[in-house]
């Protein structure tokens, strides 16, 4: 099955709403690093009016930083937050007519998640809490984020990044640091299909403040082939 193509959303207020209809999933920003009741309510139901489905992205709660710096949060506390970053979502999409179909967490989460099992175990509860263990949590294949969902029964999709370089030994390279962005639609969608070609990538994902986003997601959309 080719991968799917999730766009991380919500977190501009000038989005193109073509992002979202060349995506199969928008991971919308609910709360910790950006977004708020009414760009999630805009977003959602830009989704449903495009067939695209709506998933989580919970994050530390770091608006200041945008989510991207590492936090100290006690795990009990961080699972609340995601829970209630989860449920916010899941409230206003409801009213949109949709319902959130995956959960993501953001940036320095992101990371921590995949490295360290408490974290892990935090953010996968937190969404469980929020949305039932049936909702499939998404991150990088082979860290504690997915030992911790597999571990609950919780489905896991495996994440790869269309839009950001990466080192030899598979770790992204640190934003800031030259070649960390993927900004050359040609070469974006150069690499989708070699990830769709692996077969061990279900999601690939483009973020929606990445320079050029749209022109990078047509690109890549056009690489993996019609949406689901």
């Amino acid at each position: 099955m080719k991968p799917l193509l999730n766009v991380d959303g919500g977190e501009l207020d000038d989005e193109p709403a073509e992002l979202y209809a060349l995506a199969d999933v928008v991971h919308v920003a609910c709360g910790g690093h950006a977004g708020d009741d009414v760009s999630m309510d805009r977003v959602a139901r830009a989704c449903a009016g495009v067939g695209t489905r709506v998933g989580a992205h919970p994050s530390y709660e770091d608006r200041e930083g945008f989510g991207r710096r590492a936090r100290e949060v006690a795990p009990d506390v961080l699972e609340a937050s995601v829970a209630a970053q989860c449920a916010r979502l899941r409230d206003v999409a409801a009213r949109a007519g949709v319902r959130v179909a995956s959960v993501k967490p953001h940036g320095a989460l992101y990371h921590a998640a995949h490295a360290h099992e408490e974290i892990a175990r935090a953010c996968v509860a937190g969404a469980v809490r929020a949305l039932g263990a049936t909702i499939p949590i998404v991150g990088p294949a082979g860290g504690a984020l997915e030992r911790a969902a597999r571990e609950s029964g919780t489905p896991f999709q495996r994440e790869a990044f269309a839009d950001r370089g990466v080192r030899a030994d598979g770790s992204l390279v640190p934003r800031g640091e030259p070649g960390a962005l993927v900004e050359d639609p040609t070469i974006a969608a150069a690499r989708a299909r070699e990830l769709a070609a692996r077969g061990d990538v279900d999601t690939l994902c483009i973020h929606g403040d990445t320079p050029g986003a749209v022109v990078i997601a047509r690109a890549v959309r056009e690489a993996l082939g019609p949406k689901e």
